[in-house]
């Protein structure tokens, strides 16, 4: 079967954050702002969910859960959804691990908020590589803990690699208790090499720290690119806890199910005593996640190549007609990390100058990734190549105004 991921669907009126959100996500702001654009007239480059359909094997069995005309309160019972998500894991990555260390959450990010509230106390710390996504931050925030950055090295072609003598030097902070990690790393795309890993792993195992593997974007790599789960590095290691989900891969985060790998059978035991849901999950995401899970490995290869497409598109366009921008195609994600400093040197809101001159909705800089992020912005391109163009044009055209004295 062939996948149609040119179709552009109209996501008006469904709730969705993508169209109705961005306000407040992206500018913190309220109804009250207004744009020289209409909300319907922006092209939308910003949330990382895709403008492409779920895959209709999901949405059948969808249905067919449906017909069964009856939603009362739902668990995971029974071996189906373990054999399908372990299946998976197996087949693409050649990982599993025991049935009984696989737990749910809604998603990674209340995962994040519950887990490191169990693990530390006010006055330890957790590490983050930098430039991060915001919720990382966030995760801190919420728990009231001091985050400690580990910048990123970023050479002159815009590559991103690992400050090895920082992290280990704040690593071995005695009140430094968790690292967060991100595999593959948002927002900058990088796939962690083998031998990137095991020396995170020697560091973390060495300090004895926990460590919460955030693998959303897993099955989301460029064509010839290989994930290596955190799992698979440290096999042993119970201070691990591994996260994952269909979410992302199938374009269904408003299903809110995600997969929380714990190791270590007290903190399982607190994670799901601390259970705001007490264990109960939604009938209809279980079917979708088993669905992907079982039914979908042509979809999503069908999906990499369009991606691959998607982004030789923008290197293009950008090298013919923004050679300022420094743009390396990322190894995972459909999220695409571009340093536009050199493009407008003296704008220091990214978002709010493309929303308000170009009608182009994106995320972008420090206040959004944490740090290391200054002349950044991201760009989501899971949507028809078409509408990629458009913006990109759009783009284009307020820079040279900008150049000419035009746009502010």
């Amino acid at each position: 079967m062939r996948y149609n991921f040119d179709e552009i669907i109209d996501r008006r009126n469904t709730n969705a954050l993508n169209t109705d959100g961005f306000r407040g996500y992206i500018f913190h702001a309220g109804p009250e702002m207004t744009f020289p654009y209409a909300d319907d007239e922006f092209v939308r480059m910003w949330v990382a969910d895709m403008e492409f359909a779920t895959p209709p094997e999901v949405c059948e069995a969808i249905k067919a859960r449906v017909d069964r005309r009856i939603f009362g309160y739902t668990c995971v019972f029974g071996d189906e959804y373990y054999k399908a998500f372990s299946g998976w894991c197996e087949r693409l990555y050649g990982w599993t691990f025991p049935k009984e260390e696989l737990t749910f959450s809604p998603g990674i990010i209340p995962a994040m908020y519950q887990l490191t509230e169990s693990l530390l106390t006010k006055n330890e710390k957790m590490l983050i590589l930098t430039p991060s996504y915001g919720y990382f931050q966030h995760t801190a925030e919420y728990n009231g803990i001091e985050y400690v950055c580990s910048p990123l090295m970023i050479d002159s072609d815009g590559y991103f690699s690992i400050d090895f003598e920082d992290f280990e030097r704040k690593a071995a902070d005695p009140m430094m208790k968790l690292v967060l990690w991100c595999n593959p790393h948002n927002p900058s795309g990088r796939v962690w090499t083998e031998g990137e890993l095991r020396r995170v792993a020697q560091i973390v195992e060495k300090n004895n720290l926990w460590i919460i593997s955030d693998e959303i974007h897993c099955d989301l790599l460029r064509n010839g690119k290989k994930h290596i789960p955190m799992g698979k590095i440290m096999p042993d290691y119970q201070k691990l806890i591994t996260c994952m989900s269909a979410s992302k891969t199938f374009n269904m985060a408003g299903l809110m199910l995600s997969d929380i790998i714990i190791r270590d059978s007290q903190l399982r035991k607190i994670f799901c005593g601390r259970d705001k849901t007490v264990g109960f999950v939604n009938p209809l995401s279980v079917a979708a996640h088993q669905a992907a899970y079982e039914n979908c490995g042509e979809w999503l290869s069908q999906l990499k190549d369009y991606l691959d497409g998607n982004f030789e598109f923008v290197k293009s366009f950008l090298a013919e007609n923004l050679p300022e921008a420094v743009f390396q195609i990322s190894e995972a994600t459909y999220l695409a990390w571009v340093n536009m400093s050199g493009c407008l040197p003296g704008v220091k809101d990214l978002p709010a100058f493309f929303a308000n001159n170009a009608g182009v909705l994106l995320e972008g800089g420090n206040d959004l990734f944490v740090g290391n992020a200054e002349g950044y912005i991201r760009l989501n391109l899971a949507m028809p190549r078409s509408i990629i163009k458009t913006g990109l044009e759009r783009m284009k055209d307020a820079i040279m105004k900008y150049k000419s004295g035009g746009a502010k």
